[in-house]
């Protein structure tokens, strides 16, 4: 089909196919003070695995979340659970060496091993699927790249290598990878009956309780948005980004984007097994079942760095819609989500005490578009780092860890300085249209009495008016009109059109203009 020739299916609104199970427990806000053994900030897949396997050893543990459970990162993932991230163990190799990448790989594997074994005691049915997962190339350099990840495959012992003849997908292929015994699940109904373990074991369990700061690192205390208190032991901060970010400097050694899914319904064949190129821009695949127990096929990718979208960031749909047409003859596509991710500076997730001197607060961040295995082996590392238990992995994912090559430095330099250069270019950047040029559905900097302002026209003609300045180092956010977001290009922090908090690591609303005069 003719690209002027397209007409797109992709909906309107925004629905992962994830949140649609309604069968969650609701939790109230918490309102004054309390105290704790373990207070766990951020329910998702770290969160509640952290306070399920705590419950069970008995300690006290008290949950809470800025809004509803599993309605963050966990709620909007491809949800597979694999140790293959892409062409990555050849250049981990390099990175950190042979010992620590082969541990890598076993931490990866013990999560999937956690969530299928937990999956089965408890009796969840949640969709897992033992498959195997395939990197592919398409291009004479792709498949350069995926001969020396079988080589690293080899050397670590990972099952799998070359597997050009194994694939199965309506286009050839230069090249591919294969990793045996992987997996994929529903998320939302494996963490929705630990949810339930959790509060049968006397957790407690807080929605709608933003933390904005921990007050002591020897004795902390949570201090929530409405200026409850929770006074903890120990402290895990399981938020995806950090919201105390400046413990670590965690701002200065975390990339942030975004990428984006589509669950379509086909009339060609839908996979068996899990894909993702090496090639970009990339592609994910995986089929789900949906409500009737029938395949769909998750296309995800199209990612770009957060907030630095080239294009209207709705085309990264389109764009998933039109590969699913050419490949697999797309007939609807009932959801649509996109997804945030952090990515540390030697992509190794940063899983523990949360910087130097502070033994009471642990942290688990920088999953590198990859958190399900990985989110599962941090709840473990976290649980036993807290129990006094040794981890196998505890070094290899150390956040304090300071060994840095010359290409992290490198990328380290070149991050702030993108950062520095953001910070300039949305001071200089002017608004080009007024207010009353705003249409239904349309937002941007638009010019208030003579001044930049962030402007969004709901579907019902108001207008909703904010300082676009981001409230966590004072960037200017810009707008995504696929999401109806303002997004930070320096750290990542988005917000609602009405200025309400989406993601950290900001963790107060862009001030709302009411009126022109008062900007």
């Amino acid at each position: 089909m003719a690209q002027n020739e397209h007409f797109s299916r992709v909906p309107k609104d925004i629905e992962s196919y994830w949140r649609t199970y309604k069968e969650v427990p609701g939790f109230p806000a918490l309102q004054g003070n309390e105290s704790t053994d373990v207070g766990i900030v951020g329910g998702g897949i770290v969160g509640i695995i952290s306070a399920y396997l705590l419950a069970k050893a008995g300690r006290k543990v008290t949950l809470i979340d800025a809004g509803k459970l599993i309605d963050g990162v966990t709620g909007y993932t491809t949800a597979k659970v694999t140790a293959q991230h892409g062409a990555f163990y050849y250049p981990l190799i390099k990175i950190v060496g042979e010992e620590k990448a082969r541990l890598y790989y076993e931490a990866n594997m013990e999560g999937k091993d956690f969530i299928e074994k937990t999956a089965s005691e408890l009796g969840i049915d949640c969709d897992f699927a033992e498959l195997n997962a395939f990197v592919y190339a398409n291009t004479a350099p792709g498949a350069l790249l995926l001969k020396k990840e079988a080589e690293a495959y080899e050397k670590l012992g990972i099952p799998g290598g070359l597997a050009k003849d194994e694939v199965e997908l309506p286009f050839d292929v230069k090249e591919a990878v294969v990793m045996r015994n992987q997996a994929q699940f529903h998320p939302v109904k494996f963490l929705a009956k630990l949810v339930s373990e959790i509060e049968r074991m006397g957790g407690k369990i807080y929605e709608n309780t933003r933390a904005q700061k921990i007050l002591s690192k020897h004795d902390p205390v949570i201090q929530t948005e409405n200026m409850s208190h929770l006074s903890c032991n120990k402290v895990i901060v399981a938020t995806h980004y950090p919201f105390n970010d400046s413990d670590g400097f965690y701002f200065a050694r975390m990339s942030v984007s975004r990428s984006y899914i589509i669950a379509a319904r086909t009339a060609g064949k839908i996979p068996e097994d899990m894909y993702v190129s090496v090639d970009q821009p990339s592609r994910s695949l995986r089929y789900a079942l949906d409500e009737n127990g029938e395949k769909m096929l998750l296309i995800g990718g199209d990612g770009h760095p957060t907030g630095k979208s080239k294009t209207p960031t709705m085309e990264h749909y389109e764009n998933l819609e039109k590969f699913g047409e050419e490949h697999f003859g797309l007939t609807d596509i009932p959801y649509r989500w996109s997804a945030q991710d952090m990515t540390t500076l030697d992509t190794v997730p940063y899983v523990g005490t949360i910087t130097a001197g502070y033994d009471n607060i642990l942290v688990a961040t920088g999953f590198h578009k990859w958190g399900m295995a990985n989110g599962a082996i941090a709840g473990k590392m976290l649980t036993d780092q807290i129990l006094g238990k040794a981890n196998p992995y505890a070094e290899v994912f150390d956040p304090t860890r300071t060994k840095v090559k010359a290409a992290d430095a490198l990328s380290f330099l070149k991050d702030n300085g993108s950062v520095a250069k953001e910070l300039v270019k949305g001071k200089l950047q002017s608004a080009s249209k007024t207010v009353d040029e705003l249409q239904k559905g349309e937002g941007g900097w638009v010019k208030v009495a003579g001044k930049k302002a962030g402007g969004y026209r709901d579907e019902y003609g108001q207008v909703h008016l904010v300082d676009a300045t981001c409230t966590h180092m004072g960037c200017e956010t810009k707008w995504n009109d696929a999401e109806k977001s303002w997004d930070c290009p320096c750290h990542g922090s988005r917000f609602g059109y009405a200025g309400e908090v989406l993601e950290g690591p900001a963790v107060k609303p862009l001030k709302k203009i009411q009126e022109p005069g008062s900007i």
